[in-house]
């Protein structure tokens, strides 16, 4: 009996340590692409005190999903930091540029300004009483004016024709028939019922679509109701007449007679001289007398007419340019920087684009303007401080625009002006298909493709970590079983074990 135990207790040892050297194989195995899984696998021990065996880290406790994001992650780490860094890169370039962009843009935009017609064409203009002669108005100036003095003397201001009718108690039917009232060439019929009265005439004028410019307004005065009739508009031309056809009612035709009888409120044009040159305006506010100069006349009298350049838009236009080039000057610096201490290098530090653009810029700037006989910027104020940025000394352009205000302007936006080269220059950079642009497409174009590339990487894991899934969860599975298998044996061979022993 002793030897028969003896013999079947080594046979099942034997079985149970061919189990056990199997199940560390395929946990070996499997776990290989894992040093975690593979070392918990390989880790089975059969423990002599007791008569059990323990298989740590098998079966339920493999960590299936740690393994498959582990594994997953280590295959797509190269490709990820590829597509991560080249879009990262692509993206700062295009911030870069974008900035740059946005720096020249503002120049352009007070180039813009500088060449505006007003900028450089903008003038003042005072009308000064002479002797004891008072205020005739106000003057305003366009750009074609030209500086000069001169006298204007007004004797008459334009007036619109007013005529009222006579009073009448309020309510009383005037007539009827029919008015004609015309002005100029135009004519309005109204139709006069007997039992009208001013009112409704007055309501008949004032809504009547071939109205040619008189209004209608009833005036209760002491002696009773009147109509009274405006001209619309001053001057002679703008003056009306009135009738009554032949069928009217003689009430009706005395009061066409009455408001067509001329008052004290006739209609009449301006008159003035120019340097004793006559002058007639319809409307208190004559224009066309001189080239780019209005009067709103509100008197008569004499006054002094002073026409002068005024330099204060060009000034702040010129300011302006300097404030937008030290921007772009800033934006420049801060691309193109390289910090020594940290390593830290701005977007564009060694960009052909940045350079090219400095390189044009610098250019125009350090040129003098041929056949200008102020020839450079320096000459009318405006230098370059120690950190590439511009300064405009005010008082030296004012200068310049006191000894030759035409030279001025023709420095800036002449043919051969710097405001002219300036936007040429930038222009082949920020126009439409220009280089900022192009090169802006073209990154823009990279990360559509790397967004591809991003999408199909995705992809392709998704896949992989599916495969992996499926067979590390089979592995647990077969590792459970054989954790079962070993618990079982265990316990057997523990039993046989305690049978022999009492034997």
């Amino acid at each position: 009996m002793t030897t028969s135990s003896t013999s079947s207790t080594s046979s099942l040892s034997t079985l149970l340590n061919q189990l056990t050297s199997a199940t560390s194989g395929t946990s070996s195995s499997s776990g290989s692409t894992s040093s975690s899984s593979s070392s918990s696998s390989s880790s089975s021990t059969t423990s002599s005190s007791g008569g059990s065996l323990s298989a740590a880290g098998i079966g339920s406790g493999l960590d299936v999903s740690s393994i498959v994001t582990a594994l997953v992650n280590a295959r797509k780490a190269a490709s990820q930091d590829q597509i991560t860094s080249r879009t990262t890169q692509t993206n700062n370039l295009l911030t870069g540029l974008s900035s740059l962009n946005s720096a020249l843009g503002g120049i352009q935009t007070a180039l813009a300004t500088l060449s505006s017609v007003n900028t450089f064409n903008s003038y003042t203009s005072t009308l000064t009483a002479q002797g004891s002669s008072s205020s005739i108005g106000t003057a305003t100036t366009m750009s074609s004016a030209q500086p000069g003095s001169y006298t204007i003397a007004v004797s008459q201001l334009a007036t619109a024709q007013k005529r009222a009718s006579s009073a009448v108690a309020s309510g009383t039917a005037v007539g009827q028939g029919t008015l004609a009232i015309t002005v100029g060439a135009n004519t309005m019929n109204v139709a006069v019922s007997a039992t009208n009265t001013l009112a409704d005439i007055a309501t008949a004028i004032n809504s009547s679509s071939s109205n040619p410019g008189v209004t209608a307004t009833i005036v209760n005065g002491t002696n009773g109701q009147q109509l009274m009739l405006s001209s619309s508009k001053t001057g002679v031309a703008n003056a009306f007449t009135i009738s009554a056809d032949a069928t009217s009612s003689s009430g009706l035709s005395s009061l066409a007679t009455t408001l067509n009888t001329a008052g004290s409120n006739e209609a009449q044009d301006a008159k003035l001289t120019v340097d004793g040159i006559a002058v007639t305006s319809a409307t208190n506010t004559v224009t066309g007398m001189m080239d780019g100069v209005t009067l709103n006349l509100t008197g008569t009298g004499t006054n002094s007419l002073t026409v002068a350049q005024d330099n204060t838009a060009a000034t702040n236009a010129i300011q302006a340019l300097v404030t937008a080039y030290n921007s772009y000057a800033s934006t420049v610096s801060s691309l193109s920087s390289y910090d020594t201490s940290t390593g830290a290098a701005g977007v564009l530090l060694g960009d052909t684009t940045l350079s090219s653009v400095q390189r044009s810029i610098a250019s125009v700037l350090s040129s003098s303007v041929k056949g200008n006989s102020i020839g450079t910027l320096a000459n009318v104020g405006i230098t370059r401080n120690a950190d590439g940025t511009l300064a405009l000394d005010t008082s030296k352009l004012a200068s310049a625009f006191q000894s030759n205000p035409s030279a001025v302007k023709d420095l800036f936006v002449g043919t051969n002006g710097y405001g002219t080269k300036l936007n040429t220059a930038i222009n082949s950079y920020t126009s439409s298909g220009g280089i900022i642009s192009t090169r802006m497409d073209s990154l823009n174009s990279t990360l559509t493709q790397l967004s591809t590339q991003q999408t199909a990487l995705n992809n392709r894991m998704a896949t992989y970590q599916s495969q992996l899934q499926s067979q590390y969860t089979a592995l647990d599975t077969l590792m459970s079983s054989l954790n079962n298998t070993s618990s079982y044996l265990t316990t057997a061979l523990a039993q046989l074990t305690n049978s022999n022993s009492k034997n």
